[in-house]
């Protein structure tokens, strides 16, 4: 499940080994991860950079089981994912951020 910790200036997010970090005060969005016990290098972007935020679906194809994540989506055509244990965890994340971004779900931005 993803934790949410919301602030008037800053939304972290906590899923697995990944932490998101969407600040206003200094523009920016930072992805932590880690592998096993290292930190890996930090991700970052400008908050002005994230173009749409979706629950991305796909399905395994031995098993058929579906996996849901939420998909940050960048003007310059990265993605940031972040994995979410069912559909609800998707949606409630991808609400939270779009909230949070001033973003309009049926316009994009």
């Amino acid at each position: 499940m993803t934790k949410i910790e919301r602030a008037p200036q800053q939304l972290v997010l906590q899923s697995g080994s990944i932490t998101l970090t969407l600040d206003k005060s200094t523009g920016k969005a930072t992805m932590l991860r880690k592998l096993l016990f290292w930190a890996r290098k930090p991700l970052e972007r400008s908050l002005s950079e994230i173009a749409e935020v979706r629950v991305d679906t796909s399905v395994d194809p031995a098993s058929r089981a579906e996996f849901r994540n939420t998909m940050l989506l960048m003007r310059t055509g990265g993605a940031w994912k972040l994995s979410a244990v069912d559909k609800k965890d998707a949606e409630t994340t991808v609400a939270a951020v779009r909230e949070f971004l001033g973003i309009d779900p049926r316009s994009g931005r």
